[in-house]
């Protein structure tokens, strides 16, 4: 008799990756408004044309698109790195793992019939 799988627990590593990674987003996501603000505030107090706003605020998205991608690839580097340090175990090799589990459990029943 086969027993139901337990539900997963997440793994507390990664629930609190996913917290600070949500964190950072919500961050990024703070500044980029408030840089929008300050463009707006610039351009009124500056007498900027409506081309002038669009072209100092591409400048200014161009700018954080690109910070936000450096931030991204340095987070994912950071946690490659760690996780390499931690010798987890890639998910091919959990996979793996798990075949290889299944064939031994299916080899130990066996066993047990014939006996």
């Amino acid at each position: 008799m086969d027993k139901p799988e337990a539900p997963r627990e997440k793994n507390p590593v990664a629930e609190a990756f996913e917290r600070v990674w949500s964190q950072a987003l919500v961050a990024v996501s703070t500044a980029e408004e408030e840089v929008n603000r300050t463009l707006q505030r610039v351009a009124a107090t500056a007498g900027w044309s409506q081309e002038e706003v669009k072209r100092h605020a591409r400048e200014f998205t161009e700018k954080l698109v690109g910070h936000r991608r450096e931030l991204e690839r340095n987070v994912e580097e950071a946690v490659r790195g760690t996780l390499s340090r931690l010798k987890v175990p890639r998910r091919e090799e959990l996979q793996e793992f798990e075949a290889r589990l299944t064939r031994l459990a299916e080899r130990i029943d066996a066993l047990g019939r014939q006996k």
